[in-house]
């Protein structure tokens, strides 16, 4: 039997109980219905009829005795009118006569009321004669046929009350006989329906209990558990899957736990002898694994750090968000990578760690975690600080010569250039074009500088993107109308202003703009537009030139780097090494976005002051 029928065997015989119970309570209540009916029926009426004799009878006596006192027609008519009511109750009492020797008394009441009937025609006949007579005849003759009429009506009363009285103790008795089976029979209902009840579940029950003990021991690594299969409905056919499950478990078990051992201890020890550290995150930010360098780099010593927030070990805002947004994103965020650095102070000097996140995604593209990877970068930083203070001192010390060359070559050109023959003068219009372009490059060495050790001097304020947008482009429209290319721009109505040192951002978009002029051909196009994007507002520089080949795509912001173009390039390429540094100085960040043969974007973004910040942020 299927575990459906035998649930639905169940709820039927406990149905069938309730019925049974119910079936006997409505008989039981009909019974006392018909008893109650026939006390109405047998009694009430008999009742009825004797009161209301006995009432009529009354009355006409009292209409004798105003007829013997001179009221003759009035009390005559009065009489007869009752004697024809006492008639009409007394054929109802015949009518009604259910009690043994009802019918006898009722015949008697008849006869003696006859008797009343004619005294009063005798009275009457002597009332005419004489009144003495007739108040004789009252006295001594017909005031006895008056109290024996009524006292046989109080008799017919009495033997119906009595009756009556009978009848309600017996439906009294049988109310409470019906109320003794009714609880009887319900109580037996519902014992027999437990019974069963108790007997069903633990049929039912019993099975799943053992598959439930058996999927514990199998849960705690007991794959020899296994379930009886004592039942041929579904509770059995999920027992013999259970035990299929469990020695397919069983034996996967037998055959992969060493391998997967070994396979640990060699992920362990690969992950322990990587000289960088290495964090391992779950979903929720909590640490699942580590290498002994990170315990090194954060100086976590031996402590236990297994399932504790990261935050427990590292208190540095930068990484933080970084890591909160890998697992928000599902993929690194794009961030410039020199600011993808974490210090860690030690007693000597401060440690530099360039941090690495990348998500952990399954199989079926879900989200599992994310690793941490830290390079210890201090040397190459120390590295960049001597050449800055290098590069620094040394333009400082190139700018005074080369001043005082450019002089000397512009007073030669402005004095002698007439008197020398043509091969002297190029040469001496070369030197000047090669000094300012020394000159350029020093102020350009310079000013990196100032922007790399943080000495330069910047001027926030919230200015609007409008005006900075048509300045710019005021500058390039005749450039760019000259090599034919279509200069434009669009912003959204609704655009915030930024946090920004305008001077500062007009100097990136005019670079950017001005390298989209080197290489995007005759009757090309460049656009300008901006977004706003969370509390950052994205500006982006789209042009349809030649692209950036992908080789140079991870390095067109270092310094130095140039690209070869149609037209030669006169640029010292640290142009967009500078616009990194400013960006960056904004705490924003710049990248590009390039195929080979479909132009480019560069894209930078900028803070929206906290006042103008969404309120749902």
């Amino acid at each position: 039997m299927s575990l459906r029928k035998k649930i639905l065997l169940g709820y039927s015989i406990t149905l069938v109980l309730m019925g049974l119970v119910i079936g006997w309570a409505v008989l039981n209540l009909a019974s006392l219905g018909k008893a109650s009916e026939a006390i109405l029926r047998e009694n009430y009426r008999s009742i009825d009829a004797a009161e209301n004799m006995i009432d009529n009878l009354e009355r006409q006596d009292s209409e004798i005795l105003l007829f013997l006192l001179g009221y003759g027609k009035d009390g005559e008519a009065s009489f007869l009118k009752h004697q024809s009511v006492f008639l009409l109750w007394l054929a109802r009492a015949k009518d009604n006569v259910t009690i043994a020797g009802e019918g006898e008394l009722v015949n008697t009441i008849e006869r003696h009321y006859n008797t009343y009937i004619i005294g009063f025609s005798e009275l009457k006949r002597l009332y005419a004669i004489s009144l003495t007579d007739a108040n004789n005849y009252y006295q001594q003759s017909l005031s006895q046929d008056f109290n024996r009429v009524r006292s046989e009506a109080l008799r017919l009363r009495d033997i119906n009350q009595a009756t009556m009285f009978q009848a309600s103790r017996r439906a009294e008795q049988l109310a409470t006989q019906t109320v003794v089976s009714t609880v009887s029979v319900g109580l037996i209902g519902l014992l027999v329906g437990l019974i069963f009840n108790l007997m069903l579940s633990s049929r039912l029950v019993g099975p799943l209990h053992r598959i439930v003990e058996a999927t514990k021991k199998v849960a705690q690594g007991d794959y020899s558990a296994r379930v009886p299969t004592d039942t041929s409905d579904e509770l059995g056919q999920v027992a013999v899957e259970f035990n299929l499950m469990a020695k397919k478990l069983e034996h996967f078990h037998s055959l992969n736990i060493e391998q997967i051992v070994s396979e640990k201890r060699k992920s362990e020890a690969i992950l322990g002898s990587i000289q960088d550290g290495i964090i391992v995150l779950d979903t929720d930010l909590n640490i699942s694994d580590l290498n002994p360098t990170a315990r090194q780099i954060f100086e976590a010593g031996n402590e236990p750090l297994t399932g504790l927030p990261v935050g427990k070990l590292v208190n540095d805002r930068r990484l933080l968000e970084v890591l909160a947004a890998t697992v928000k994103n599902g993929k690194t965020s794009r961030e410039d990578n020199e600011m993808n650095v974490v210090s860690v102070p030690r007693k000597e000097e401060t440690q530099y760690y360039a941090f690495t996140i990348s998500p952990i995604i399954g199989e079926s593209r879900e989200l599992l975690g994310e690793v941490a990877l830290f390079r210890d970068i201090t040397r190459l930083k120390e590295l960049e600080r001597l050449k800055s203070d290098f590069v620094m001192a040394a333009s400082h010390e190139l700018r005074t010569p080369l001043t005082s060359m450019g002089m000397s070559v512009d007073l030669l050109l402005e004095r002698v250039y007439d008197k020398l023959d043509e091969k002297s003068q190029l040469l001496l219009t070369t030197a000047r074009d090669e000094i300012k372009r020394l000159k350029i490059l020093i102020n350009e060495l310079l000013e990196l500088s100032k922007i790399e050790s943080g000495n330069i001097q910047m001027d926030f304020q919230q200015c609007p993107l409008q005006p900075l947008f048509e300045k710019v482009l005021s500058v390039f429209t005749a450039q760019a109308a000259e090599k034919g290319i279509i200069l434009r721009s669009k912003l959204p109505a609704d655009l915030p202003k930024v946090s920004a040192d305008a001077n500062k951002v007009t100097w990136v978009l005019m670079n950017l703009i001005s390298n989209a002029l080197r290489y995007v051909p005759e009757k090309g196009e460049i656009f300008l537009s901006a977004e706003r994007i969370g509390d950052q507002v994205q500006i982006s520089v789209i042009d349809n030139g030649p692209g950036i080949p992908i080789e140079y795509q991870s390095r067109i912001f270092d310094k130095f780097v140039q690209l070869k173009g149609e037209t030669k390039s006169e640029g010292s390429g640290l142009g967009l090494a500078i616009c990194k540094e400013i960006v960056r100085a904004h705490k924003g960040i710049i990248w590009v976005d390039s195929m080979p043969g479909q132009g480019s974007t560069f894209n930078f973004t900028l803070p929206v002051p906290s006042g103008n910040r969404r309120a749902e942020k």
